[in-house]
């Protein structure tokens, strides 16, 4: 039976969705490469809430989604932007997540990362000039919210220090004094201005060889507190680039949800590990292609994920930020919740065109459980737009 979709010009086509999914099973973790999954949150879709209001979160099922990325192997990647931070999430919410995903990792004897950053300043008075040491301060709290439940700290780019920093040095100072105090090794995280525009210029430069200079020179002062680093500039060269510079024994986390197979196989002279927000999506099937590189299997694993590329970079297109409306519409088609709702009221960030189009192509890769359930659901969503099939 076919589904009528709508293209980007508005125009109706037939698709003839997939009638099996692909045989996909948990399994242990990885032994070649360390992979995160920025995971989302599930939103309540019955509380009485506005969009600028204290986000709802559904726990149950956001928790057991995550217990679905560590059955097949996947760590965690908690609080991150995936999940809305800074979007419709929160410090609140996000310590409440933080503290509750990661006694469940612990229960299910899962990985689990947290993002530490500073958005808890966003909620004093609009225009209040923070200095570097409210920043500092903000930071702290969030990396002793995280030592303390358990988990590996990641420490995310700073909106509050991207508006306030006069250069190079304050990076370096805030820096040096957050991974003087971190008792365990951390992951630096650099989001690039696509991804947040409140960025651009992290590091102290525009100038993309200058801020990647500073980047490198915090690691350089304390490589043994810096576990890894996730690059998310959607630059596959300059990612390799910074690869070829590290300190022995700092790893690279692609977090270019663009070039992503390639970073992860790597070359002669190195690879990446991952810690992507695709691999939401993605998860049973990202870890399979793992498994096979597991093996040295580099073509097999290219097989598996090269075709996931164009899936990937149809969610994460300009707006780029808004890559999280298309995470959730999946994870609903796929069966992990019951709804198709977000935080912040995000479900309509992107057209009808651009979800139609993710179906598919989510569709034709055999990411769906149930193939029946997700077209039913597509179906249903397209009723509401007001296309009767």
């Amino acid at each position: 039976m076919t589904i009528r979709l709508p293209g980007p010009g508005g125009a109706l086509r037939a698709y003839e969705p997939r009638t099996e999914p692909l045989a996909l099973t948990p399994g242990t973790p990885f032994t070649s490469r360390t992979v995160f999954s920025a995971a989302h949150v599930v939103a309540d879709p019955y509380a009485d809430v506005s969009p600028d209001s204290p986000a709802a979160v559904d726990w149950d099922a956001t928790l057991a989604f995550r217990r679905h990325l560590w059955s097949h192997g996947l760590g965690v990647a908690e609080a991150m932007d995936t999940a809305q931070r800074g979007m419709g999430l929160d410090w609140a919410g996000a310590a409440e997540l933080i503290r509750r995903s990661a006694a469940e990792a612990k229960s299910a004897g899962g990985r689990i990362a947290c993002g530490v950053g500073t958005d808890q300043l966003a909620a004093t008075e609009f225009g209040h000039p923070y200095d570097l040491a409210e920043i500092r301060a903000a930071y702290e709290e969030q990396l002793a919210l995280v030592e303390e439940s358990g988990a590996q700290a990641i420490l995310m780019a700073s909106r509050a220090l991207a508006a306030v920093a006069k250069g190079p040095d304050d990076y370096l100072e805030v820096y040096g004094h957050l991974l003087r105090q971190a008792s365990e090794p951390v992951i630096l995280h650099w989001l690039g201005p696509m991804f947040d525009p409140a960025l651009e210029g992290y590091w102290g430069a525009t100038d993309l060889d200058a801020a990647t200079r500073t980047f490198l020179d915090v690691i350089a002062a304390h490589p043994d507190k810096v576990d890894g680093i996730k690059v998310s500039l959607l630059d596959a060269e300059r990612e390799i680039g910074i690869r070829r510079r590290l300190p022995e024994g700092v790893r690279c986390y692609t977090g270019d949800d663009f070039n992503y197979p390639e970073l992860i196989a790597g070359d002669d002279r190195g690879y990446s590990h991952a810690l992507l927000g695709i691999f939401d999506p993605l998860g049973p099937l990202a870890a399979e292609a793992v498994r096979v590189l597991d093996t040295g299997n580099t073509e097999g694993f290219r097989a598996l994920l090269d075709p996931t590329v164009g899936l990937s970079r149809h969610l994460f297109r300009a707006p780029t930020r808004f890559y999280k409306t298309g995470v959730v519409f999946l994870a609903w088609l796929a069966g992990h919740q019951s709804h198709f709702t977000m935080v912040g009221g995000l479900q309509s960030a992107r057209s009808l065109p651009h979800l139609a189009t993710a179906y598919e192509l989510a569709d034709g890769l055999g990411l769906f459980p149930d193939p029946k359930l997700a077209e039913e659901r597509m179906k249903t969503l397209l009723r509401v737009y007001g296309v009767e099939q």
